[in-house]
């Protein structure tokens, strides 16, 4: 396992399927190894809501997490997303995914607080049960600002100050809490890094002084998304607008005009095989392929993007 380097892009990884709904190992492989190789890539990460960790058991979970480690072995480090309801489950998980190669651990809230609400002290005993249990660093997966599974600015500065948080998957989707939230962390604790996973709003994102992007959009476009963090980051806004205007019509057919949905995971996978970077693009029940219109939606934007082929993306 290697270190993770959080200043950069770390795409949260489709999966390829064949057919049959199983996994396709060998497709698996190559995607992984072409995208660990594109630039401004430090990481990759397994069991992402775009790798469509809802539809997978928890041992098909940790096989994704170790055929991706062997496959990026040499070129770089694999972090795996823990999705779990309690402290056991979580723990068990978290060990398999240690012992399938996974160098950090991104950490969702347990589906029932989405449902319930949670005090401050029942995330805090999970990060740390988890993080005393296997000893890598962790992530921490913010939700949405609306939902219940959301932590409070308050309780985002308590979590940057445990030792076993690396950094923090910012999904708040509401743009004045996101700019407390970066606040209150860097304040808490400077060395913590703030990762970007607004995939459809990348450049508003960006600009709050965020260290890198953990996206799932990185699988389709990575080269794109690189650009554009490092027109940010040389204060260069004309470059990053050029950029995000070629990003734009791909996130618009992929996401839709809100927030990502399950369904446009089947459309991620679809521009990715028409691109070129994997076979198919196969999803898994209840996920649905796109439509007609969808689909001819997406090749319109791959055009306008360039993105008709492997190389190009």
């Amino acid at each position: 396992m290697s270190a993770i380097d959080y200043h950069g892009i770390i795409p949260a990884i489709a999966v390829p399927f064949n057919r049959d709904y199983s996994i396709d190992e060998a497709d698996l492989t190559r995607f992984v190894q072409w995208l660990g190789k594109q630039p401004g890539i430090t990481a990759l990460m397994t069991n992402g809501h775009t790798g469509e960790v809802f539809s997978l058991t928890p041992r098909e979970r940790a096989e994704v997490t170790r055929l991706t480690a062997k496959a990026a072995q040499g070129i770089c480090p694999v972090i795996s997303s823990i999705v779990c309801e309690g402290i056991e489950d979580a723990v068990e998980q978290a060990k398999w995914a240690k012992d399938a190669g996974a160098s950090a651990l991104d950490i969702m809230p347990p589906h029932h607080w989405l449902r319930f609400g949670f005090k401050p002290e029942h995330c805090i005993d999970y990060f740390n049960a988890i993080g005393d249990a296997v000893r890598l660093p962790l992530i921490v997966h913010i939700y949405p600002a609306w939902t219940r599974g959301s932590y409070s600015t308050d309780l985002l500065a308590q979590l940057a100050r445990l030792p076993h948080v690396a950094a923090f998957k910012m999904g708040e989707r509401e743009m004045n809490k996101y700019a407390r939230d970066i606040e209150a962390i860097r304040a808490a604790d400077p060395s913590k890094a703030l990762l970007t996973c607004h995939d459809e709003y990348l450049l508003a994102s960006m600009v709050q002084g965020i260290d890198g992007a953990l996206v799932g959009f990185a699988s389709l476009v990575p080269g794109l998304i690189h650009q554009l963090l490092t027109a940010v980051r040389n204060g260069d806004l004309k470059e990053a607008m050029r950029v995000q205007a070629l990003i734009t019509p791909l996130k618009d057919a992929v996401y839709g005009a809100g927030e990502p949905t399950g369904e446009a995971h089947g459309r991620m996978k679809a521009a990715m095989a028409l691109a070129g970077i994997i076979r198919e693009g196969t999803v898994r029940p209840p996920t649905h392929a796109p439509t007609a219109d969808e689909l001819e939606a997406i090749r319109r934007a791959l055009r306008l993007a360039g993105l008709t082929d492997r190389a190009a993306a």
